[in-house]
């Protein structure tokens, strides 16, 4: 697949979207949520996505299956969340957000 910027152009596109991304406490990621988040993975301590390939892995990483987009209920529905290890997690957000290379649903310009 083509990427979406050239060299010269990639790293300022991704400055960009740092600079107007909010802070993780103002996307709700404060000290209610790794409360909340701690007491998620006490209850459920193996990666889903892991389980799912015959594998077992520690989860350490609360995911929300439906990025809620700073939707607050959908940031707090329990049954929008799994429990991920950072590997599958990171996985996961960049083909959602766009990484490596991905468009994330955008086609690719020509």
């Amino acid at each position: 697949m083509p990427e979406r910027y050239c060299l010269k152009h990639k790293e300022k596109a991704a400055q960009r979207r740092e600079v107007n991304r909010l802070t993780a406490h103002q996307r709700g990621y404060n000290s209610e949520w790794r409360r909340a988040r701690a007491l998620f993975l006490a209850d459920h301590p193996i990666c889903e996505e892991c389980k799912r390939q015959g594998k077992a892995s520690a989860a350490t990483v609360v995911d929300h299956i439906v990025p809620h987009k700073g939707n607050k209920a959908l940031f707090w529905d329990e049954s929008n969340w799994q429990a991920l290890c950072k590997r599958c997690h990171d996985r996961k957000t960049a083909k959602e957000d766009g990484g490596f290379g991905n468009f994330a649903g955008q086609e690719p310009k020509k």
